[in-house]
């Protein structure tokens, strides 16, 4: 069996193999786009399933708008289609003949969205609008890499609209909070950074965007999830205004909120390790895969399959690998690279005892368990699985976050791409601009709530006015 490349010395193509090799994606026909393969999209409808229900708890529902827009519809919002031109695909010909007026592939669904509100908003009794999409979208990327930036990716994109301010960047703290951040702990077992970006990080268009930053396995930041907060700036474009309780006519304000496929891509970025995947229990398509050793063996296949139904009945995704042309070994190698959670082995020895072999994925030791109420005690180890790896990522960004005060000892860490830097910043975004432009690494999050970080700023010596997180990001 083929080892994979070394994650210390070549996280790039480590990453990359396992993509490969564990069966989640591959390249496209058309540069930049992947096809998603089964056990990649099981892996995402797990996720998508456990995060609609965290959206549809705070009163959101769905709806759904056609991937084609006209252009002149994106035109309307300056700043959106400034923030955006270099990524979007243009529609010029259909239906054998040239169109009057080009369709834009929705790189983002705000102006679309906005220029319908207004058919939909009357009146304050109209509001809070509260939608949510899951769809497609097309930027075209320069720089492809599976899952984490496709030309086309798959993600939900709320849109909401509001009577004040106040309101609409509440939303937008609930759904961080509630949705992303609760998502991220309890189901990816992934910690992240919540933060404001800078102005010249946030979204196009938007007044305040929140983010989850999270750490991945080489140090470098991925934004898991934005949450925006627009202003009335897409009301205004587009005409929306509806009747107030004063009678008079106002603009709502807006919100948008996204997260996408690229949560695949942390998943393995975060918890995997030298033998490949390591999957939360709660992503895992199979949480426990059952190999018989002997399979040809009667008793042997026959006590799998009434454990298989026994892990059934206790709610547990479980797989059962009797395929008779495959040897236990290669089996036990597959499914480590596949990251299922716990293998449960089942031979002749084993049978005699009442006892199976248990093996996780996220620590060595083989444990002999009783088959009696197996599906209790796996359903435990699984809940101590996902905390295992919560803990491990929860120290894996603790022990590579450190603060800075010297210019110097700052550049040097970023340029080696050591980890996150948490520094005072002035606010002048000529600072932020030449840390970028000597390191490569960005502004990733400035704390939720502005503080005086009661320092000078690491890069220009000026009074700090915010405190910043800095880090190399994909």
């Amino acid at each position: 069996m083929n080892t994979l490349p070394s994650i210390e010395n070549d996280f790039p193509a480590w990453y990359a193999d396992v993509v490969r090799r564990a069966g989640l994606a591959e390249n496209a026909a058309v540069r930049g786009m992947m096809v998603i393969k089964p056990y990649g999209y099981a892996i995402w409808e797990l996720l998508q399933r456990q995060m609609d229900d965290r959206i549809k708890a705070t009163g959101h529902e769905s709806f759904y708008f056609p991937m084609l827009m006209p252009a002149s519809v994106l035109a309307k919002e300056a700043d959106l289609v400034e923030g955006f031109a270099p990524e979007v695909a243009v529609v010029t010909e259909a239906g054998g003949s040239m169109l009057e007026e080009p369709l834009v592939l929705r790189p983002t669904s705000e102006a679309v969205i906005w220029s319908t509100y207004g058919r939909w908003l009357q009146s304050y009794r109209d509001l809070p609008m509260l939608y949510n999409q899951w769809a497609n979208v097309v930027r075209w990327e320069l720089r492809p890499r599976l899952f984490l930036r496709t030309s086309e990716f798959l993600w939900q994109e709320g849109h909401t609209a509001h009577e004040t301010e106040q309101e609409a960047v509440a939303e937008c703290l609930r759904i961080l909070h509630e949705v992303y951040a609760h998502t991220q702990r309890s189901v990816l077992a992934m910690p992240a950074l919540l933060g404001r970006k800078s102005a010249a990080e946030r979204f196009p268009g938007a007044r305040e965007t929140f983010t989850a930053e999270a750490m991945m396995g080489d140090r470098k930041a991925l934004q898991a999830a934005t949450s925006h907060y627009l202003g009335n700036e897409f009301a205004r474009a587009y005409g929306v205004t509806y009747t107030g309780r004063d009678g008079s006519e106002h603009y709502p304000y807006a919100t948008s909120w996204g997260s996408t496929t690229r949560l695949v891509g942390a998943v393995i970025m975060m918890h995997g390790d030298e033998r490949g995947l390591r999957l939360p229990p709660a992503v895992a398509p199979h949480q426990v895969v059952v190999i018989p050793i002997q399979p040809g063996e009667s008793a042997v296949l026959e006590q799998a399959h009434a454990l298989v139904a026994e892990l059934q009945a206790a709610g547990i995704r479980v797989k059962l690998d009797d395929r008779d042309h495959v040897r236990p070994g290669a089996k036990f190698f597959e499914w480590e690279l596949k990251g299922a959670p716990i293998r449960a082995e089942l031979g002749e020895r084993e049978l005699a005892r009442g006892e199976v072999s248990v093996v996780r994925r996220d620590r060595e030791p083989r444990e002999l368990l009783s088959l009696d109420r197996l599906g209790e005690r796996l359903q435990a180890m699984l809940g101590d699985i996902h905390q295992l790896l919560f803990d491990r990522a929860a120290a894996h960004l603790a022990d590579n976050t450190r603060g800075f005060e010297d210019r110097a000892e700052l550049v040097e860490y970023l340029k080696w791409g050591s980890g996150f830097a948490v520094t005072a910043w002035c606010g002048s975004p000529e600072c932020e601009a030449a840390i970028k432009a000597e390191t490569s690494a960005t502004l990733r999050c400035l704390a939720l709530e502005p503080e005086d970080p009661g320092a000078p700023c690491a890069v220009c010596g000026r009074p700090g006015v915010e405190t910043a997180t800095w880090g190399q990001a994909y």
